[in-house]
């Protein structure tokens, strides 16, 4: 038989020996179409095939799998096969494919996994994070040897960590806090035009801003933002093998990587919240001029009386353990990454839903502790 590109024809010799002659250029596209035509030369089963390649002028990978699959057919009925005559680009075709044992080309069906041993693997991996626990004090140990040698961190790398989750992040802040005031504002403004006292909004502003939703705001932004950094930045490192090189190195990873990303973000996420606060305050004061005809004087002696030290303080304690948690979780997520790049954006989004759960519970023990003590 012949196609446009290739031909080939079978021979039959003495002793029930069988040849198969190719000739031409044997690519897949083209001989896709044709090789049933192919298989059907060999439909009586001689005791011995050859193939010959003499006469082809190229081979691609696709021709060749074909080509190997029909030998290896020949082979099961039990009868002997060879490939002979290739030479040049064709056989070191041949010797690439022939090189690796044959898979099957089918996988197994996956197995349906039931609900209780979902129930366990869940549990199971809960356990496996409390065993994880002892990250934390790895991470303490690098920060005794930052205290006792502070020559051994690098800390030309925490500035330009800081640039990054600080300075590079401070746009999207401004812009989310300013928002935030605005509809605090807004919202707060509809009920008190009703009782006459538009003056309060800068007094429920001033206090949601500073005591809640200025830190909570910024921490979700930077947990977003820099804490899905830095687990990736370490979960590639980590498949990549550079964790294990450093310590082949002697570099301590904790004291290199983990530390000066956390002190990084414990160091701005304080300033970060001072500024959204200001912004949050200056977008209630654009509704307060705008919406509830209050003077700019007005609403911020209104803001002064309202505001004390302890309100900004108790904001800024919070901003600062936001940073340790978000650190901290960013840095074990990226640690523990496993399995190439899927496992990297598993790491990834782990430390963001990780992340965001632990600062919400946390504000939420912080303003009941507060609250229980007065504050």
């Amino acid at each position: 038989m012949s196609a446009p590109a290739f031909r080939v024809e079978r021979v039959d010799h003495e002793g029930g020996r069988a040849e198969l002659r190719f000739a031409g250029t044997l690519r897949f596209r083209e001989v896709y179409d044709a090789w049933p035509e192919v298989r059907r030369l060999l439909r009586t089963h001689p005791k011995r095939v050859a193939f010959d390649l003499s006469r082809v002028e190229a081979l691609d990978g696709g021709a060749t799998a074909l080509l190997l699959e029909l030998k290896h057919d020949v082979d099961r009925t039990g009868a002997a096969s060879e490939i002979v005559g290739a030479e040049g680009g064709v056989r070191g075709m041949l010797e690439l494919y022939g090189a690796h044992p044959r898979r099957a080309s089918h996988k197994p069906a996956p197995r349906r996994i039931g609900i209780l041993d979902q129930i366990g693997r869940e549990t199971r991996a809960l356990f496996e994070e409390a065993r994880a626990l002892d990250y934390v004090g790895d991470v303490v140990a690098a920060g005794a040897d930052a205290v006792r040698t502070p020559s051994a961190v690098h800390w030309a790398d925490v500035g330009r960590l800081m640039e990054r989750a600080g300075a590079d992040g401070l746009p999207i802040v401004l812009l989310i806090s300013f928002l935030v005031g605005l509809v605090t504002a807004f919202q707060a403004a509809v009920q008190l035009k009703q009782l006459g006292a538009n003056i309060f909004v800068a007094d429920l502003v001033g206090l949601s801003i500073t005591r809640e939703l200025g830190p909570l705001m910024t921490a979700i932004i930077v947990a977003g933002r820099s804490g899905a950094a830095f687990s990736a930045e370490l979960g590639t490192m980590k498949v990549s093998e550079e964790i294990d090189a450093l310590r082949t190195l002697g570099l301590d990873p904790y004291l290199f990587l983990v530390f000066p990303r956390i002190l990084a973000l414990v160091v701005v996420l304080p300033l970060l919240t001072i500024l959204a606060d200001a912004v949050g305050i200056l977008g209630g004061l654009l509704v307060a001029l705008l919406g509830l005809d209050l003077t700019a004087n007005a609403y911020v002696v209104e803001t002064q009386k309202a505001l004390h030290l302890w309100d900004v303080s108790s904001g800024l304690l919070k901003s600062l353990v936001f940073g340790l948690q978000i650190g901290l979780i960013a840095c074990q997520r990226g640690l523990a990454t496993r399995g190439g790049a899927e496992g990297v954006g598993r790491a990834t989004t782990s430390a963001v839903v990780t992340s965001l759960f632990a600062l919400v519970v946390t504000d939420a023990i912080f303003t009941m502790l507060f609250n229980a003590f007065g504050r």
